[in-house]
């Protein structure tokens, strides 16, 4: 008990953000992740030697470059990524990378009625997108349900990423005013108020909302940045920016009459003095605890760069400007501006950030050769800046077109470090058809049949029975479901198609989510010619949220017809596109119909894998539109083979859309 008039204190509980239902315990999923794509040389790289211009490609390199580390662009789910992240994934050489991250910025969204629309090329014009049912999940439907959501989606994230964090890393949250108190609290729960190192303010160049006439509140031109350390060992490299004119002559206002250099005077007392173990003695008449030794300070004299000072009774250096690094960087950015259409870095994103600015955050944060992830990574700021700094890098997003800005990003740096394009694809789907499609179930058979009847309703077609390979009937049509852990196969196809034949059916619709690498219009020649006349199409990922499905916003989209041809002479081959066709045309909105002049402009970006050898896409040639270049090449490099043998060519087309189609062509070499 406190003595008499003495106030008694207790200690107070752990400070925590509370709102309905909040869970402070998450189910643990982690997946194994499929490779889809490596990258081991960018077009840059590729074409920075003009004298190499038209020139043959040279002959496969994969053996010469390093593959103990490949930075990684994820496209998928970040709370599943972290995940996987953190177990790791032996299958593709990826180690557990708990507490292997030294740096994480994030740009989560604000929670505010912001556009997520952006600008997509097509051909030499613009179309402004909008946000797919799947992105809005994340985004805007994300705090549709009010405040409760959206503070569990980043409660939940940041979780996780601490357990990524290494002990010395930090953790950057950028984030709008409206939300950036309630973060805070969250990021004091997870990581400790003691750990909270600064809240930066980043001034932008322009107010976002009604700023004008009439507005009844005070413009907005500033976001949040909130620093985290996992522990207090974090490492910090001080910023310094240059001194403004003002500053200059403010602090550097003596001029050396000898040299006309400007410095200023720095008081060299020993802070701290006897008790910091500063020496003490008497200089120039003037006795102190003084920074340097006797030495070193008559050194400095003897360079006339000590002066008596004020009445004369202390000492002071001379601190040069040559010397300076800078005015220090405080917790107040504005001298960080945001990206502009002239600056060669805009992406069509509006969220996006200049590079400027993480550029700060990276340098004083991280090192050459550290690990730094941004799992909100929209158009790729952040891992164009790591790869551009020498860092390594993990990227995540869940739009699909996030992933394709990012990739045409990394593919303009030259010397860009080999990179692999993942998702958790065929193991996210199957998670859900079994633990989340009809609740956890333990016998797999009647996980599969839930799977067909639902695939089947959605599609609006009728169940059907008794058959080996057809699961419904829609107008005529006969409906075949693929699995969600496997592509397509051309033979799952053609047994699909016999079993018509068989009962004298005449038209078939296969749903797919992912198809065999090259499976193209042959399948449906082969059907033809059997009776059967053949549709190909897509399963969306949008089948997995359960709000879109409830919602009617679910489409099946046909493949895409692409005819290529090879240009062959010895053994150097170019690959040429001929034809692209998009079967759905009602699919495509209006204002881009209006805006397509021949059928390339529905294409963004092709690549080709001049040795294909049925496994991960190797991109080793690509070209595609950007802001600069709006115009695509329908015609490859022309590519030497080493050795004479046959090739499988793999030519992958990604349209305006953010769709995939594969073409597997063989070649000769003689």
């Amino acid at each position: 008990m406190a003595e008499a008039g003495e106030k008694e204190y207790l200690t107070p509980p752990r400070t925590e953000l509370v709102w309905p239902g909040k869970r402070t315990q998450m189910e643990r999923i982690a997946l194994p992740f499929q490779v889809v794509e490596t990258v081991n040389q960018s077009r840059a790289t590729r074409e920075q030697t003009p004298m190499l211009a038209g020139l043959p490609t040279p002959p496969l390199f994969e053996a010469k470059v390093d593959s103990s580390w490949r930075n990684k662009l994820i496209w998928g789910e970040n709370r599943y990524v972290i995940d996987s992240l953190l177990q790791g994934d032996p299958s593709i050489g990826l180690e557990p990378l708990a507490g292997k991250i030294d740096l994480i910025y994030i740009d989560p969204p604000f929670a505010t009625e912001q556009d997520f629309s952006y600008r997509v090329r097509v051909g030499d014009e613009e179309w402004l997108k909008e946000a797919s049912i799947i992105e809005e999940k994340a985004y805007r439907d994300t705090w549709g349900r009010g405040w409760d959501s959206y503070l569990q989606m980043v409660y939940d994230r940041i979780l996780l990423m601490r357990e990524l964090l290494a002990d010395t890393g930090s953790i950057y949250v950028h984030i709008g005013q409206n939300v950036s108190h309630m973060v805070r609290a969250l990021m004091d729960e997870v990581f400790g108020a003691d750990q909270f190192v600064n809240e930066i303010v980043w001034k932008r160049s322009f107010a976002h909302g009604d700023t004008g006439q009439g507005a009844k509140h005070f413009g907005p031109v500033t976001d949040n940045i909130l620093l985290y350390g996992k522990t207090g060992n974090r490492k910090f490299v001080p910023q310094y920016s240059q001194y403004s004119t003002t500053a200059l002559e403010r602090d550097y206002k003596y001029v050396d009459p000898d040299t006309d250099e400007r410095y200023r005077l720095v008081p060299v007392d020993g802070p701290g003095g006897g008790a910091k173990g500063n020496p003490h003695y008497e200089f120039l008449g003037v006795k102190g605890y003084w920074r340097y030794s006797r030495e070193r300070m008559q050194e400095l004299h003897e360079q006339g760069r000590i002066v008596l000072s004020g009445t004369g009774k202390s000492l002071s250096r001379k601190m040069y400007l040559s010397e300076a690094k800078g005015t220090s960087v405080l917790n107040l950015w504005d001298d960080v501006h945001r990206v502009s259409p002239t600056s060669g870095e805009r992406l069509e994103f509006p969220t996006q950030k200049p590079m400027s600015l993480l550029e700060r955050v990276l340098r004083a944060s991280s090192e050459e050769g550290d690990l730094v992830a941004d799992f909100f990574c929209g158009s790729g700021t952040t891992l164009a800046v790591a790869e551009k700094l020498g860092r390594r890098w993990i990227g995540c997003d869940l739009s699909r077109y996030a992933i394709q800005v990012t990739r045409k990003r990394m593919l303009d740096i030259p010397d860009c470090k080999p990179f692999q394009i993942l998702n958790l694809g065929q193991y996210e789907r199957k998670h859900w058809q079994v633990n989340v499609l009809n609740g956890e179930q333990e016998d797999g058979s009647r996980a599969v049949a839930d799977y067909l009847r639902f695939i089947v309703a959605l599609y609006h077609a009728e169940p059907a029975g008794g058959y080996a390979h057809l699961h419904g009937q829609k107008a005529g049509h006969w409906v075949h479901v693929g699995a969600t852990d496997a592509s397509v196969t051309r033979d799952e196809v053609m047994d699909a198609v016999r079993e018509c034949q068989a009962n004298r059916y005449t038209a078939l619709d296969v749903l797919g989510w992912e198809w065999e690498m090259g499976l193209h219009d042959t399948v449906r020649d082969e059907a033809r010619r059997l009776g059967v006349d053949l549709r190909l199409l897509y399963i969306p990922r949008e089948v997995m949220d359960k709000r879109a499905v409830e919602a009617g916003d679910v489409h099946f989209y046909e493949l895409a017809y692409l005819k290529t041809s090879l240009l062959q002479d010895g053994r150097t081959v170019t690959v040429r596109l001929d034809d692209f066709i998009i079967p759905n045309p009602d699919l495509v909105p209006d204002e881009v119909r209006s805006k397509v002049k021949k059928w390339s402009d529905y294409i963004d970006f092709w690549a080709v894998d001049w040795n294909y050898r049925q496994d991960t896409f190797h991109n080793q040639w690509q070209t595609y539109r950007t802001r600069k270049s709006p115009t695509l090449r329908l015609i490859s490099d022309p590519y030497l083979y080493a050795e004479t043998d046959s090739y499988r060519i793999l030519v992958k087309v990604i349209d305006i859309f953010g769709n995939d189609t594969t073409q597997l062509l063989e070649a000769a070499v003689s």
